[in-house]
């Protein structure tokens, strides 16, 4: 190192380098930076620090514009749908290794010919013209089936989901069900090895409008479930948790955590409205039902469904 700035001692300067300024014939000590009013460059040092300022803000203006790139192309991602959320591609969730489960690539089933989306500004009443029973999430690899919520091909009778609710709270909740016209029911369950059992329901219903009457006030009220699951008696107050960036837009969402000390289980839910469609989504674990794989089962199903 003594030896080149002996050779640059005996040299001309050099020109200016791409990524530093020439070294001085001398070495100085450092110094503190001065303040503007300090420093009073002459005539001769003027373009050379010019050339440097211009070399930062380029440098600061290629970091900034590969950042926006980053960022746009995972709005990009996001906004053309659920393929390959498997992984670590959900919004707001941490990294891979925090538990999630690895869920199958996804997709939306195509829709009828001519036939608009949910959420399209033709289709006035909101509805799901796809297969109900496509939209329901698929389990996660390793999961075991739950057999009793594949119901004849495919939907499941009201009497099958009721009884996941408390006894006293079935037949209200069914009659609220009948009166604003429940159309069909489809369901999926699986048990993952850790013993968490999960079970997912999707209710239609003939328009957006009835579902948005339902969801304020019926079905949920304060943001909390207003039917009492079976083992879960009483639900935690505050927040739900999840990300600001897992929201889906067009999808209502009300969750439900069993507060503390837990029953036999641990027992989440949440609510999800979205154009005709209620989903309603369990999760139970003996000691503790991770938060994580739900978030990540809620909105993965929001997405299917949005």
């Amino acid at each position: 190192m003594t030896e080149l700035i002996d050779q640059q001692a005996s040299q001309p300067p050099p020109p200016p380098l791409p990524d530093a300024p020439p070294s001085p014939p001398d070495a100085q000590p450092e110094t503190q930076p001065q303040t503007e009013t300090q420093r009073q460059p002459d005539t001769q040092t003027q373009p050379e620090a010019k050339a440097k300022k211009d070399r930062r803000v380029l440098r600061a203006a290629l970091r900034w514009t590969a950042a926006v790139a980053v960022f746009a192309a995972l709005g990009t991602a996001s906004a053309y749908g659920v393929t390959r959320l498997d992984r670590t591609d959900v919004p707001g969730l941490e990294t891979a290794s925090d538990g999630r489960w690895d869920y199958p690539e996804i997709s939306r089933p195509p829709l009828p010919a001519g036939s608009p989306g949910p959420f399209d500004e033709s289709n006035r009443a909101g509805v799901h013209y796809a297969d109900l029973r496509e939209l329901v999430l698929p389990a996660p690899k390793g999961a075991k089936a739950d057999p009793a919520l594949r119901g004849e091909d495919g939907w499941l009778p009201a009497k099958t989901f009721l009884a996941e609710y408390v006894k006293d709270d079935r037949e209200p909740f069914g009659q609220l069900l009948t009166d604003n016209g429940l159309r069909h029911i489809t369901a999926r369950g699986w048990t993952t090895p850790d013993g968490t059992h999960t079970r997912i329901y999707l209710l239609r219903f003939s328009t957006a409008a009835v579902v948005d009457e339902l969801f304020v006030g019926k079905l949920t009220s304060y943001d909390i479930p207003r039917y009492e699951l079976r083992g879960s008696p009483e639900m935690a107050d505050g927040d739900d948790g999840f990300p600001v960036t897992s929201v889906v837009d067009g999808v209502e969402r009300v969750i439900g955590d069993e507060a503390k000390p837990y029953g036999a289980e641990h027992v989440r839910q949440a609510y999800l409205g979205a154009a005709d469609t209620v989903a309603v989504i369990v999760q139970s674990r003996k000691g503790t039902a991770e938060k994580v794989p739900f978030q990540q089962t809620v909105v993965l199903q929001s997405q299917l469904l949005s």
